[in-house]
């Protein structure tokens, strides 16, 4: 066995949900052997629209032994059952991307399969009708899934929605009773290493200089150390993911607390609606190609489902990606690494996993490159699958009504792209390269929301005469529609659960 020095220092820099998420996690699997230093600036706004989830963040946050009644008050959360997807495939249209499965499997043939014949038979529903996500997200209702597998209830899956600046201020806490100790102030510089490049301080405005042995840079978009001080490179998705600016407002909390959260799209781009219990978050995600920031902050208001309670903050971005995450001594977390737009509510799921691959790989003194290189492969595969996964919403479109939809269903696709779609064309096939974050229900929820036809369906289908398909779908039907009707509503199970303090302690607290 070598003889390798571990780490004794490791600096964070920046704050928000990027910063204090890997403190935060650092802090609690390190203890006390290292020295963890974060650096941020009250000066320095952070993003704050990263307020919907996926299903991993609950594992992120059981990893550090955090109470999810604790979590959903500290934070204004409520609970998320998947995203309702309006005006995409369609103007008019509307489907769910469910968290958990569609239905249950009674067969070898994937349930999908038996669907598409019974739809061809005009004897099915919209496949909607076979989740159990949206059989309780559509009424209103909420409760945790079962544990019992052979239960309708053990087939779906949650998230949450929160407001992500108390979410970074809750992990702040954590993150100083661990240890982590917080410094105040705007960085001005960083020294590196004549021979290695290696980043070996940061200096503050004031002069301040904060040395470490291991850099997070969580400063955003600008990538403070990985791009201005170590030009790790930066590779643009915009051709593909053409929009480009962001206008967010909040608005007063909605009577009806919906449980899922809400896509509509627009001629320019699109809306998004998360449900908080002080308030909900609203956005217009566009391309500045085709619309004024004053037309898409327009119309962003003309949308509201409840009044404005604040003035719309405009916010510019580039989709795409940093050509190595991890450079040197520098680990890049949140929109330092690379951004994707919140279509489908990744941003907080990206900062976990660099941390939990960060935590799998973590360094010593000796910075491993065979550990830098595989850091570096497993995220660019992530943040690949998933921007084929966002590009497959605007390519799989039949909206023809705009310059921005048209452009989108005549573009060039990624070749992975192409032969996933190519195989559900064909015979309704769900293909995949590997280990995916969004798996097959997911990509069956938008191809067949955006009207992605099969040419046919599973040729086994034919083989299974014994088996009664329509009649069991409809069985399915029933009883998900039945069994979501027992669970309480959203509203209910919070209240029960995890009510949040008021809004005027909320702001008096502040």
């Amino acid at each position: 066995m070598g003889n390798a020095k571990p780490l004794q220092s490791v600096v964070i820099v920046g704050g928000g949900s990027a910063g204090w998420m890997p403190a935060a996690a650092l802090s609690h699997a390190l203890g006390d052997s290292c020295k963890i230093t974060l650096v941020e600036s009250e000066m320095i706004g952070t993003v704050g629209v990263g307020e919907a989830t996926i299903p991993p963040i609950k594992l992120f946050n059981q990893r550090l032994g955090i109470s999810e009644a604790e979590f959903v008050r500290e934070t204004q959360g409520s609970f998320k059952l998947g995203i309702q997807f309006v005006n995409w495939g369609r103007e008019q249209d509307a489907y769910f991307h469910p968290f958990g499965q569609y239905g249950a499997d009674f067969d070898v043939v994937p349930l999908h399969h038996i669907w598409l014949q019974a739809r061809a038979e005009g004897k099915a529903e919209s496949l909607d009708e076979y989740c159990m996500a949206w059989g309780a997200a559509s009424r209103g209702r909420f409760a945790p899934p079962s544990r019992d597998p052979r239960m309708i209830q053990s087939t779906f899956d949650y998230a949450y929605h929160f407001d992500a600046g108390l979410y970074a201020r809750f992990l702040r806490r954590f993150a100083e009773a661990r240890g982590v100790q917080r410094v105040e102030g705007r960085i001005d510089a960083a020294n590196l290493h004549a021979e290695t490049g290696f980043v070996e301080s940061v200096v503050l405005e004031n002069g301040t200089e904060i040395a470490g042995e291991f850099f997070v840079d969580c400063s955003g978009f600008r990538g403070l150390l990985i791009e201005q001080h170590l030009h790790a490179g930066h590779e643009d998705w915009s051709h593909w993911l053409p929009c480009d600016r962001a206008v967010a407002v909040p608005s007063e909390p909605a009577d009806d607390l919906i449980p899922y959260t809400r896509s509509t799209a627009h001629a320019a781009g699109w809306q998004w609606r998360i449900p908080l219990q002080h308030r909900t978050g609203n956005g217009h995600v566009y391309c500045s190609r085709y619309v004024s920031d004053d037309e898409a902050a327009a119309t962003l208001l003309e949308n509201l489902d409840t009044p404005a309670t604040g003035d719309p903050r405009q916010l510019r971005f580039r989709t795409g990606r940093r050509r190595k995450f991890w450079h040197r001594n520098c680990v890049a977390i949140g929109l330092a690494a690379g951004f994707m737009e919140p279509l489908e509510s990744t941003s907080l799921h990206l900062i976990q996993t660099g941390i939990t691959r960060l935590l799998a790989l973590f360094p010593d003194q000796s910075m491993s490159d065979l550990a830098i290189d595989e850091y570096n492969r497993l995220t660019r595969s992530e943040y690949e699958s998933i921007r084929d996964f966002l590009i497959l919403h605007y390519h799989a479109t039949e909206r023809r009504d705009s310059p921005l939809w048209r452009a989108c269903a005549s573009m060039s696709i990624p070749e992975t792209l192409e032969y996933k779609i190519a195989h559900f064309r064909s015979r309704a096939r769900l293909v995949s390269s590997g280990i995916e974050l969004f798996q097959n229900p997911s990509w069956l929820a938008v191809l067949v929301g955006q009207h992605v036809t099969p040419e046919h369906y599973d040729t086994l289908v034919h083989h299974r005469i014994a088996v009664p398909g329509v009649e069991r779908l409809a069985g399915l039907h029933r009883v998900i529609a039945e069994t979501a009707e027992t669970l309480p509503t959203h509203r209910q199970f919070i209240e029960q659960n995890c009510q949040a303090e008021p809004l005027e302690k909320l702001r008096a607290a502040m």
